[in-house]
């Protein structure tokens, strides 16, 4: 089975890169399944859950934003964070959820809560990595 060469590369360096039969993610104008041969194409990414399929097997990592780059046999995903399920702090990502909904009850400024629920879509999509990797 043919195989496309994925990198998720962060600001911090490398998180991965090795050979998968599937990418999975969700661009801004909504869901994308990659395979080998894809046409080549740049997508920005929301903050959500990167797929990742080989031999029977998945794995995901959560990524927070950035770009998604495809060509015919590399994936290239450029993102602000990217972090694997084994690399999350789930209690971290508990009390970072919690601090996110405190600001967003309080209804500060425009700002603040825009900052806020990005923070929580953040946690949430780390915690969701963390306890449904398959």
């Amino acid at each position: 089975m043919k195989t496309l060469t994925v990198s998720v590369v962060t600001p911090d360096g490398p998180v991965l890169e090795d050979a998968y039969q599937m990418v999975s993610c969700k661009a801004e104008s909504g869901e994308l399944g990659v395979l080998p041969g894809h046409i080549p194409m740049v997508a920005p990414l929301t903050i959500s859950a990167v797929r990742l399929k080989k031999e029977g097997s998945s794995e995901r990592i959560a990524v927070s934003g950035g770009f998604l780059e495809v060509r015919p046999d590399k994936v290239t995903i450029l993102a602000q964070s990217a972090e694997k399920p084994s690399e999350i702090d789930v209690d971290r990502a508990r009390k970072a959820k919690e601090r996110a909904e405190a600001r967003l009850a309080q209804k500060q400024s425009d700002i603040d809560f825009r900052r806020a629920e990005l923070a929580l879509k953040r946690a949430i999509n780390r915690l969701d990595v963390k306890e449904n990797n398959f």
